[in-house]
């Protein structure tokens, strides 16, 4: 039996690996360590509804303040990833289990039981289902929406490669109020960071569920630090723009273990903030881009403003 907890066991792929120095933090990266009452409530909530959080599993920087605030991001279908992406702490490997049908009761049970006004559904990748997990996916969208009518829902699923087209038809007929699926960087670095995936099959899932609901808002993230240089992220923005995603997301990598993919520099404050304002001028309606930036970081309060931006562009047509 796998004991998650260690690194070698976590990441078999990675065990031969060479290690990667992890440089030391600068200022504007750090955080407070979690702790207090609320944080302890939801971590509370969190297990005794037998769920996975991406909070804990990828080792999210934001952990304490967004559980103090009793926002978690649900990670649905177990804790292994059939993947083994270069920058991801998530568990790899073949996954020790089937899909739980009573999943998506207990998901919606946790966000009812937070008072959750916006709820962010994510997972592992599972290449080893037919359809990615897509129905799977649909069910808990319909079983939050059910218990919680008036949460609104964004999901941040996997790519579906190996699925057949109606799998990505299976999510977006179940009607999250935001779908996310992370670029994660620029397609010159996938073959080393994301060699599971392909730049324009995640561009081009974008792009459909977009025609498929037009009402849809789509979402994407990238991280910088990476390798990549400004030039290539700005054509991702482009990139992105041709496809019609609504919101971005930029943040800075942060190096799991030593075997994982090496940080390439710190990228500044100052250089996010450029970032951000380039990527309003191509036309998104909302952009958040600071190096503690994730997908989910303030998500409910940026649904907000991408809503309002929405209104107003066509308040202004």
């Amino acid at each position: 039996m796998r004991d998650l907890k260690i690194p070698e066991q976590r990441h078999p792929e990675k065990a031969r690996r060479p290690d990667n120095a992890q440089p030391k933090k600068p200022n504007w990266i750090r955080v407070k360590a979690p702790g207090g009452k609320a944080y302890a409530e939801t971590h509370k909530i969190m297990r005794d509804n037998g769920l996975v959080t991406v909070c804990e599993e990828a080792g999210c920087p934001n952990v304490g303040e967004c559980w103090s605030q009793g926002h978690a991001t649900m990670m649905i279908m177990g804790e292994v990833c059939t993947r083994a992406c270069t920058f991801c702490n998530i568990a790899t490997g073949k996954p020790p289990e089937d899909l739980d049908a009573f999943e998506p009761g207990r998901v919606a049970h946790a966000v009812a039981k937070l008072g959750l006004n916006h709820v962010v559904i994510t997972s592992v990748d599972r290449d080893d289902i037919e359809d990615g997990g897509a129905e799977h996916f649909a069910q808990t969208i319909r079983a939050v929406r059910h218990r919680s009518p008036s949460t609104t829902i964004e999901i941040l699923t996997p790519d579906f490669i190996k699925c057949d087209a109606s799998a990505l038809e299976k999510v977006v007929e179940a009607r999250p109020d935001v779908f996310n699926h992370n670029l994660e960087t620029v397609p010159g670095l996938y073959p080393e960071v994301r060699p599971g995936a392909r730049y324009f099959h995640s561009l081009r899932l974008l792009q459909r569920v977009k025609e498929m609901d037009p009402s849809m808002f789509t979402k994407s993230g990238i991280m910088v630090g990476l390798g990549e240089d400004s030039q290539s992220v700005r054509q991702v923005m482009d990139d992105m723009r041709a496809a019609d995603i609504d919101f971005l997301t930029i943040g800075q990598y942060l190096q799991p273990t030593p075997k994982h993919h090496g940080i390439d520099r710190f990228v500044t404050p100052d250089e996010f903030a450029a970032y951000e304002k380039a990527a309003f001028g191509k036309g998104f309606l909302m952009v958040s881009a600071t190096p503690l930036t994730r997908s989910s970081y303030h998500a409910g309060d940026d649904f907000a403003r991408l809503r309002d931006a929405r209104q107003k562009k066509l308040g202004q047509g």
